[in-house]
């Protein structure tokens, strides 16, 4: 949330935290009291307007940031571009190393991350430190994977000459991440920027500001330690327009994106107009197909995690449920047993399945769609309020809710429009083939799950004519996806591709090198040009 600096006067050194929320963000080397800046290219500054980071738990104000001017926008883009020329000549096994020194310096601090994850963001304490592991984890990858950008040989039709495929170093990548992962995205693209030989800068979301600053302040410990220039891992905090500079940017090689399908439509135009590059991780809106064969003992807690976990705010979540006839009332009771024990509560305390929306304008979203559902003739069976008893009522607490609409028709709006929330919608089929054509009939294109022992089915699901996202699992959830495969989805999800298995490839220009160590000059194809 942006404020301008007028309301503040006279306030701003008077902030007071709650003991809890000081301890976190000591721990992380962050001010608990005045303003904190939010800028960092090398030097720690920010004189725009002033970001207020608030807790979606209990709607305490964690902090007020200092966001990027116009003025130290252009800078900090300077600087990374100054970074990456420096950056480029360093040998990939150095660079290396580096992010080795990275991934040490985040694990020492993956505790008190996690924490502040689940403080400022609303995930729950093991899920806001396994997402500081996908960070640690993506380091380790991309250590390995600075000795191993290969390009390759190619062989040349024309005696005594080869040709080589070359990577290089590409230039600028700036990172614009989203909320629910505010820490995990950001570092997927660090550190196979950083290996490529690459300067990054990154603007988080407006309402992620300590979980950014957090990190760079580790990041950029490491880089000074060894004498690199710290504005290879710039920061620039801001609202839109701060993005909008970013996206439109000429010292921008490549955007790396994630959020709405809306806004992520835009940023792609705009950059393409530039000839730029980009990676877009858009909406999610996925399913999970229940066979009769299915393990239910498996199937169903992984359904309930994917709706439920994160509060049904992860892009990867599980927001449609397509049960064969023969199955659907067991397996529609087994989950409803497992929604009665969610335990909503703070995210830090051990035990709470459940922690808030991230936003008062998301409960407001889940209220909307919620009462779409009721108005098209849906059958709710569980959930469908927010919670209002103290001391949920402080925070952005909402019931996960399961429906069954009225209509199983991919095309109707509430099967084709992602909710970001926990509301899972629920529709009975007969035949595999339908539920694949119920599966890839929504713009989105994300993830999806099969459950059976079936091989038949299973080859039938991951071929030619099955799923078409871009994570096609069996037997597992559709959300949870580990670091070593390319994240990333298909069609109106953006077909960008980060993480894991060729991703790296995006962060690198490519040349394709012909080398003559012949005598003669002959043509390809055979082509005669002699005077």
């Amino acid at each position: 949330m942006i404020i301008g600096r007028r309301i503040v006067i006279g306030r701003q050194l008077s902030r007071t935290l709650s003991t809890r929320a000081s301890g976190i963000l000591t721990s992380l080397g962050i001010p608990t009291s005045g303003e904190i800046s939010g800028v960092y290219d090398g030097q720690w500054r920010g004189s725009g307007d002033l970001m207020k980071s608030v807790c979606p738990t209990t709607g305490e104000v964690l902090a007020r940031v200092k966001t990027a001017s116009p003025t130290e926008l252009h800078d900090a883009l300077e600087r990374s571009r100054e970074a990456y020329v420096h950056f480029r000549d360093i040998p990939a096994p150095r660079r290396g190393e580096i992010i080795r020194e990275i991934r040490e310096a985040l694990a020492s601090k993956r505790d008190d991350l996690g924490a502040l994850i689940s403080l400022e963001m609303g995930k729950i304490r093991t899920e806001g430190v396994g997402e500081v592991q996908e960070f640690v984890d993506i380091c380790d990858y991309a250590v390995g994977l600075s000795r191993m950008m290969n390009g390759s040989v190619v062989a040349s039709e024309r005696p005594g000459h080869t040709i080589l495929e070359v990577p290089n170093p590409l230039g600028v990548v700036a990172v614009l991440s989203a909320f629910n992962f505010p820490v995990a995205v950001y570092g997927w693209n660090l550190a196979l920027s950083m290996a490529a030989g690459n300067a990054t800068i990154w603007k988080p979301s407006p309402t992620t500001p300590l979980c950014a600053i957090a990190v760079t302040k580790i990041v950029a410990g490491v880089l000074e330690k060894n004498g690199i220039p710290g504005a290879v891992a710039s920061l620039v905090t801001g609202d839109k327009d701060t993005g909008v500079g970013l996206v439109e940017s000429r010292d921008v090689e490549l955007v790396s994106f994630t959020g709405s399908e809306a806004v992520g439509r835009s940023v792609g135009k705009v950059v393409a107009s530039r000839f730029g590059k980009t990676i877009l991780e858009l909406g999610g809106n996925n399913a999970s197909i229940i066979m009769p064969d299915a393990d239910l003992s498996l199937a169903v807690p992984a359904v309930f995690f994917g709706a439920v976990g994160t509060a049904g705010q992860r892009c990867t979540s599980t927001r449609r449920l397509y049960l064969h006839k023969q199955v659907a009332p067991e397996f529609l009771e087994r989950l409803q047993r497992l929604y009665k024990s969610v335990k909503p509560g703070d995210p830090l305390v051990d035990g709470t399945l459940l922690g808030p929306l991230h936003s008062r304008t998301a409960c407001d979203t889940y209220d909307n769609a919620v009462q779409y559902l009721r108005n098209s003739g849906a059958e709710i069976l569980t959930g469908g309020s927010q919670y209002s008893e103290a001391p949920l009522h402080l925070g952005n607490f909402v019931q996960p809710t399961i429906s069954i609409p009225k209509t199983a028709d991919p095309e109707d709006y509430i099967w084709k429009t992602e909710t970001f929330a926990p509301i899972l919608n629920v529709a009975v089929f007969d035949q595999l083939e339908e539920a694949i054509d119920w599966n890839n009939r929504v713009p989105q294109g994300l993830s999806s799950s099969l459950w059976t022992r079936d091989v038949r089915n299973i080859g039938k699901w991951v071929g030619p004519s099955g799923s078409d996202t871009g994570i096609v699992n069996v037997n597992v959830g559709t959300s949870g996806a580990e670091i070593g495969a390319a994240f990333g989805g298909n069609k109106s999800t953006g077909w960008g591709r980060e993480s894991g298995g060729d991703s790296w490839k995006q962060y690198v220009r490519w040349s394709a090198c012909t080398i003559n160590f012949s005598d003669k000059a002959p043509l390809a194809q055979g082509v005669n040009f002699q005077a």
